[in-house]
């Protein structure tokens, strides 16, 4: 089927705004235009794409279908013409990451400073997911890399992975309300107090109820969040004991303390991931070179 490419383009930009209004503006084309593109592109396809109110747009589920296709298109194209525009320097072009806020709070600050500084030129775009969610960022061409936490079940043989850090995940507590210091603690007794953790659309839930599960032991967390500094303000008053990387223990308060576990934990990793059948830019190439 002979479908003109600006069509899917425009196609594109509806869906990822929700506005005919907005992709216009970013299209730099009329709001007719836009609204003409997409019933020409239906005709086409001989499919409704949006769901059209006074308000709001929606995709219908055929038009979630072509996202899917279109996303990863529209993304690789434009990878494509950064590359070729970077023309073999970097002088210019994007570097485009994307990674948890823990890690980039905790973890890629000090690198992306040093990137900035060594190519002032070049664009950097950080998009903050899960490290589960960074895969799908990866997998639609939205990002060139992501800096992630592994076991990452989402990572498989088609993504280059590299380990670059390693760390240890502790239970934390306040002194003031758990009097544990000092005590080995199991992880059968560790059920008998709130637990506060990360929510399960993270590696960090994933890894922490098979932990449990390994040891015929079923985990209910008290309190499930996005954020591990959230987690530690909620442990520093005594809502409970919060499971976090060590790495965020930096400049936390002393009333609160890692426990002393019976069992062995397991140790985790910080890797960069890309995906090897793409070609990747000099400037994500240049930045993974900061952790060889």
């Amino acid at each position: 089927m002979d479908i003109n490419y600006e069509l899917y383009k425009v196609f594109y930009y509806v869906a990822v705004t929700l506005s005919f209004s907005e992709a216009s503006k970013q299209l730099f084309i009329s709001q007719s235009a836009v609204s003409q593109s997409i019933k020409v592109l239906e005709k086409k396809l001989n499919q409704q794409l949006f769901v059209r109110s006074t308000k709001k747009v929606y995709l219908t589920p055929e038009g979630e279908t072509l996202l899917r296709y279109v996303e990863p298109a529209i993304n690789l194209i434009e990878r494509g013409e950064n590359q070729l525009l970077e023309a073999d320097s970097l002088g210019g072009g994007q570097l485009r990451i994307g990674a948890s806020d823990t890690i980039c709070r905790y973890f890629l600050v000090p690198y992306l400073k040093r990137f900035h500084r060594d190519f002032p030129k070049i664009h950097i775009k950080v998009m903050n997911q899960t490290s589960v969610k960074c895969v799908d960022l990866l997998e639609s061409g939205q990002v060139d890399l992501i800096v992630s936490n592994f076991p990452n079940s989402r990572l498989n043989n088609t993504h280059q992975i590299t380990t670059i850090k390693s760390f240890q995940d502790v239970f934390v507590a306040s002194r003031q309300f758990f009097d544990l210091a000092g005590h080995e603690v199991s992880l059968q007794e560790l059920l008998d107090y709130p637990i506060l953790m990360l929510d399960r659309k993270s590696t960090t839930s994933e890894f922490l109820h098979n932990l449990f599960q390994q040891n015929q032991l079923d985990l209910v967390p008290e309190i499930e969040l996005t954020s591990n500094d959230l987690l530690l303000d909620l442990a520093g008053i005594g809502l409970g004991i919060a499971f976090v990387p060590d790495f965020c223990l930096l400049n936390k308060s002393p009333d609160l303390y890692p426990l002393t576990l019976q069992e062995k934990m397991p140790r985790r990793q910080i890797v960069i991931a890309y995906n090897q059948h793409l070609p990747i830019s000099q400037a994500a190439r240049q930045f993974i070179q900061y952790f060889s």
